[in-house]
């Protein structure tokens, strides 16, 4: 029961019990991490006398959280099925993703949006991974606000901002998915995911 009060606070309620059921079942390592910026969650096969391994990102809104520990439940059982011979966003791991996702759809755990936005996803071959836009975007919709942050597609052209590392840059064209976007200090040009949270420093 401890453990399903833990779960209640980082996704919502009504999916604890089951996803306590899985770290039970598949005795699995579970571990609410800190936030990490180049991804949500982890998961790492057994490996040196260590079981599955799935950590998560603490500061997830509930949402985010749980599709996150789904998705790596996902790859712990396309493991379990294939080891290393599927790849880690291929068929397998959709057909797991989507029958793990079932029992939260059934239970009307996700606001529409956020269904309609994981169905989509599942259905969309092309998307490889959790990094799929529109699904990160609805996710998004429920992160509580954060003065002066803002995605980089919603700034303007032009605007200046800076991210985690102290880093400052000025926005500029988009070039396919991604922004194109130069260094205040070196000139040098990097290319931004136009859902990359940064903080507005000139409009």
């Amino acid at each position: 029961m401890e453990k399903i009060k833990v779960l209640e606070r980082y996704m919502p309620p009504a999916a604890a019990p089951l996803i306590g059921r899985w770290i039970d079942y598949f005795k699995c390592e579970f571990k609410i991490s800190r936030n990490r910026n180049t991804k949500f969650g982890d998961y790492r096969p057994p490996h040196a006398g260590k079981g599955h391994r799935i950590s998560v990102n603490f500061d997830l809104n509930p949402y985010a959280f749980l599709v996150t520990t789904v998705h790596e439940f996902a790859h712990l059982h396309t493991w379990n099925e294939h080891k290393h011979k599927a790849k880690p966003h291929g068929t397998e791991w959709k057909q797991n993703f989507k029958k793990m996702m079932q029992p939260f759809f059934d239970q009307n755990v996700f606001p529409p949006d956020v269904k309609q936005a994981i169905t989509n996803y599942l259905n969309n071959p092309a998307a490889s991974s959790c990094s799929d836009l529109n699904l990160y975007r609805s996710l998004r919709q429920y992160d509580a606000p954060k003065e002066s942050m803002l995605t980089v597609e919603k700034l303007p052209a032009n605007a200046v901002f800076k991210i985690k590392d102290g880093r400052v840059f000025r926005k500029g064209e988009q070039l396919r998915k991604r922004f194109k976007c130069v260094e205040v200090s070196t000139k040098r040009v990097y290319l931004f995911s136009p859902v990359a949270e940064v903080e507005v420093l000139e409009r």
